[in-house]
């Protein structure tokens, strides 16, 4: 399989850190949950929490809906639930990559029904042009077309996260 770059961890790194920089502005004042969506985003939401000037819970769902498919089968399953309260809180959901929308829609709902004052949601890579339920992130990295990527976190059947620079996946 071949790869090409397609955003360097230079890119990475001064897009984070201005979307934490957004973040922290936004939700200076408030209770903060950070929730990683496993596995993917771990990489993201580590350097996102990192970037950020206001105190920030961290905590963890895992979902599953691609199995190792290189499209969503569109069942999502919680494999992890997260295990701080959320009650009165404000959660920024922290996901690698909203293609679809259907696991980001049912994660926000998932917390929403968990009485978050708020959630708010943080996607290093978004593909709209793939959506097959309406769903908008509040703060999103990068926009990309609809094609398979992998690296800082993203993988293909559990290889590929370490990669320090996003790439494109071609067969």
């Amino acid at each position: 399989m071949a790869q090409t770059t397609l955003f360097s961890r230079t890119q990475i790194d001064q897009r984070v850190a201005e979307m934490g920089k957004q973040i922290s502005a936004d939700l200076a004042g408030n209770e903060v949950i950070a929730l990683c969506v496993l596995k993917g985003a771990v990489f993201f939401c580590t350097d996102l929490v990192r970037s950020m000037s206001i105190d920030v819970a961290m905590d963890f769902i895992q979902i599953s809906s691609y199995g190792n498919q290189k499209y969503s089968s569109g069942v999502v399953t919680i494999l992890k639930e997260p295990q701080l309260d959320m009650k009165g809180k404000h959660v920024l959901i922290v996901e690698d990559i909203i293609d679809s929308g259907l696991s980001m829609r049912e994660v926000f709902n998932y917390i929403e029904s968990r009485g978050a004052a708020k959630v708010k949601t943080a996607t290093f890579l978004d593909k709209p042009k793939a959506r097959k339920v309406p769903f908008h992130a509040d703060y999103v990295g990068f926009s990309i077309e609809p094609q398979f990527v992998i690296g800082y976190g993203l993988d293909f059947a559990e290889k590929y996260r370490n990669i320090p620079e996003v790439q494109v996946l071609s067969d």
